[in-house]
């Protein structure tokens, strides 16, 4: 799931030296795998839209009943060069989540 968040804001933004300004905590509700996913990547976009922040670090921990507490340590948006295509939503269209021999891997559409 971090990893997920990482290469998100690796698609439009150049993070480049910046440094965390704050930290955020957010709570994804037990779902299914995909569905957790998608819950915390449309969380990132949210952020953007409204507050004006973007995840730096992600650390992600189950919350003990199939949820998981998600910490992120943020910057401004506007503190970050922008890069390319600013994502709107994540796509339920083809996505991909679960084990994939030892690992796991994902796979999904970013709506622009």
């Amino acid at each position: 799931m971090a990893e997920a968040v990482t290469a998100l804001v690796d698609t439009f933004v150049d993070l480049g030296p910046t440094q965390p300004t704050a930290e955020r905590i957010y709570h994804a509700p037990a779902d299914e795998d995909t569905d957790l996913l998608v819950n915390i990547l449309e969380e990132v976009i949210f952020r953007m839209e409204t507050r004006g922040e973007l995840p730096l670090r992600t650390e992600v921990r189950a919350d003990g009943a199939d949820g998981l507490h998600v910490r992120w340590q943020t910057t401004d948006a506007d503190a970050v060069e922008l890069i390319g295509a600013v994502p709107k939503a994540i796509s339920l269209h083809e996505l991909r989540f679960g084990p994939d021999g030892p690992r796991w891997s994902c796979a999904l559409t970013v709506d622009v």
